[in-house]
This record gives structure tokens, sequence and C-alpha cells, in this order.
């Protein structure tokens, strides 16, 4: 039995209990890129797209290109187990929100007292392998605003939703918008906003595209978080090595 089946198959009431003593947000030294960042990080992991019992979207303006080169089985994600947890977690987000919602927000609180505790600012990153408005999505079911009342914690993520990006530009959370093979227009909108772009790249980096300076993007996780109105340079991974859509740059 798969991974996707021993979720989908899973009792909805059982998930609250199971995530009771289990965090749903990971620490970022489990990942390979957020494990560089200067910041301790958590990021929330889902399972990308459609792959659900439900087939409800949750990457709602993803491409073709976007699917088929999405790094959710990269790294750890390859292993069943990793792939398990993603999917229940997912399973639980869309059966039980308004659990999932409180149990993440308490997370967050704790993570914020930690923080302020040691004197330090925690990275979060709510969006691992999806892309939902979770900022949003808690202030609307819990009436916590988790920009404003939770000064520790540095909120960012990668989207393709344009409007993310026109609502949060020059808060506590920092967007950057993600090209695909077919959002040009939005990419030099994003620009002009003063958000960061995020590139895949086949081969070597280039100095410039789309008329804006291009950084590595590959250093770290939250480079974003110290640059502003420039291209994050990421160099093609897994199968976006074979991808002919044009998501991925030549």
């Amino acid at each position: 039995m798969n991974a996707y089946t021993t979720a989908t198959n899973e009792s909805v009431a059982n998930y609250a209990a199971m995530f009771k003593k289990r965090n749903l947000l990971s620490e970022g030294s489990t990942n390979a890129k957020t494990a560089k960042n200067s910041l301790k990080s958590y990021i929330l992991y889902l399972s990308p797209y459609n792959q659900n019992s439900k087939g409800i979207n949750i990457c709602p303006n993803a491409s073709a290109g976007c699917i088929f080169g999405c790094l959710n089985t990269s790294g750890r994600g390859r292993f069943n187990s990793v792939q398990l947890a993603r999917m229940q977690r997912t399973e639980f987000y869309l059966s039980q929100r308004s659990v999932f919602i409180n149990k993440i927000l308490k997370e967050l609180i704790r993570l914020n007292n930690k923080a302020a505790k040691l004197g330090e600012k925690f990275a979060i990153r709510l969006n691992g392998t999806s892309d939902l408005d979770f900022i949003a999505i808690i202030k609307n079911r819990t009436n916590v605003d988790v920009l404003t009342q939770l000064p520790n914690l540095i909120f960012y993520d990668y989207t393709k939703t344009l409007g993310k990006v026109r609502k949060y530009v020059g808060s506590n959370y920092v967007l950057t918008f993600s090209r695909s093979e077919s959002n040009a227009s939005e990419c030099i909108e994003a620009l002009q906003l003063g958000a960061n772009v995020a590139a895949v790249f086949q081969k070597q980096l280039p100095s410039n595209y789309l008329g804006a300076s291009v950084i590595d993007g590959d250093k770290s996780d939250i480079v974003m978080l110290y640059n502003r109105g420039v291209i994050l340079g990421l160099t093609a991974k897994g199968k976006a090595k074979k991808d002919n859509s044009g998501f991925v740059v030549n």
C-alpha cells in the first residue's frame, strides 16, 4: 500500500488525535535549502496540486511545467514516510480545517514566544509545497493577525498568485513571485511592485533577466528577505531538468 492510499484510507476522526503530539511545522534543518538559512526556520509541507482524496487543487495557479517539475519528491521527499506525512497533513487540513488552523496557530504562538525569550527572529514558510493564503485563513478562522500579533516571526513564501503579492507588499509577509512558462506579464508587474521573482534556469545563471539583476536563489531559502526587485535564480533540479514546457529557462 503506497503513501497516498494509506493517507486517504485513514479515518478522518483520527487526524486530530494523530497530530495532537506531532507538529504540523517542520524544522528547517530537515530540508537541504532551509538548513542554509541564517535564521532558525520552520516550514509547512502539504501534498501539492490535487494530490488528495478530494482532488482539491491547493496550488491554484500552478502551470503544467510547474506541476511536472514540482520538488515535492526531491530530497527527503523521495521517502515514502515523508510523502505519507505530507498527505496526512493535507487530509487533516481539508477534512478538519478549523482544528488544523487552531493547531498551527498554537504552534506559531509557541514559536513566537520562544523567539522572544531568545531575543531572535524565526523565519516561517507556510507553503513549502502548496500555495494557499494561510495568513488570511488563520485570520478569518481565529481573528488573529499573525503578521502583527506575532512580531518575532518573519513570514515568507513563493507564490504564483500575483494577487497575494499585491495584497501583502510592504508587510511582514515577504512573497517571491514564481515565474512559469505562461506568466511573463505578471512577472514584470511583480518586479514593478518591488517583489522578487524566482526563475528556474537550466544552465548557468545569467547576470540579468527580465530587466532585473539575477542573484543566486539557491544560497538559502531566505535570501528573498534581504533583496527586493531582483530575480532569484534557481537551477533546475529533479524532473525539471527534463522540462520542455518553457517553465525552465534555457
